[in-house]
């Protein structure tokens, strides 16, 4: 699996056998997530957009209203792919420092997402799920791919780079590439769809499908399932026929990303 906890593994010295201790690490949680990647992001669009930054940032309608079901739907179909490229990064070489680490880290999120009742679950999906898909993709895709689109003239350079900074920023090894190959289908979703909106819907799902699968059987924190190399071809070609799809009925071209009439006269090479 790929779930995550905001902090470095060598932060998280929580005594989680304190009462209140696991309330303030989900509290934690989200001032995270929206201190390091909401707030950049927005301040990123105040100082380069004149006005309407939320809409520069993604926030509009897709290039078909079905695109939001479907970016839903991509998530889901996603995951044996997902899966399969995890157990293809469990044999990659890694110190078995940061095998302890990440282990650390799985015992940590264990705790987070152990549950009492259904109550627990929901309060579950906010922190770990939607809070985070939120806030990263507004950062991520909102945010970092605009730039660097611009900067590489090249969408899927952009969309790429991004997707191996996504992965990347999560400081977990052992699902490296999950993590990158979720971020550069993330990337195409929001790109092809001209809105934000389904990136985060996608996002959403996959973590949201986690967060359950591990409230119920937790071994999957630091256990990878296994899947069968059939199941992830088929996942894969599941998911380039949806991208496919959005991109044949997408009108977005570099003029509209980039529209100079939302820029200020001196931004034009960030922007």
């Amino acid at each position: 699996m790929f779930l995550n906890i905001l902090f470095s593994n060598e932060e998280v010295k929580v005594d989680l056998s304190r009462p209140g201790a696991v309330e303030s690490l989900k509290w934690s949680q989200i001032i995270t997530s929206v201190a390091f990647f909401f707030f950049p992001a927005f301040l990123f669009a105040v100082f380069t957009f004149r006005s309407k930054q939320f809409y520069f940032l993604g926030f509009r309608k897709p290039e078909k209203p079905n695109m939001f079901i479907l970016s839903g739907i991509c998530a889901l179909v996603a995951l044996p792919a997902m899966f399969w490229l995890g157990q293809i990064n469990q044999e990659l070489p890694v110190t078995e420092h940061l095998r302890q680490l990440e282990k650390t880290a799985g015992k940590t999120m264990e705790t987070i997402l152990k549950v009492n009742s259904p109550m627990d679950v929901v309060i579950n999906l906010i922190v770990v799920a939607l809070v985070p898909a939120f806030c990263e993709e507004i950062f991520f895709r909102g945010a970092v791919q605009r730039v660097l689109i611009h900067l590489t003239k090249n969408a899927w350079a952009g969309i790429i780079i991004t997707g191996i900074f996504f992965s990347a920023m999560h400081f977990q090894f052992l699902g490296f590439l999950p993590r990158a190959a979720l971020g550069i289908v993330l990337g195409v979703l929001y790109w092809y769809s001209g809105s934000l909106w389904t990136s985060i819907i996608a996002h959403f799902v996959i973590n949201a499908v986690q967060v359950i699968a591990v409230s119920y059987m937790p071994k999957y924190v630091n256990e990878n399932p296994q899947m069968p190399v059939l199941s992830a071809v088929v996942s894969f070609i599941a998911v380039w026929v949806i991208l496919w799809y959005f991109k044949s009925k997408s009108t977005v071209t570099w003029s509209k990303v980039y529209d100079t009439e939302g820029l200020t006269p001196t931004n034009q090479f960030i922007a």
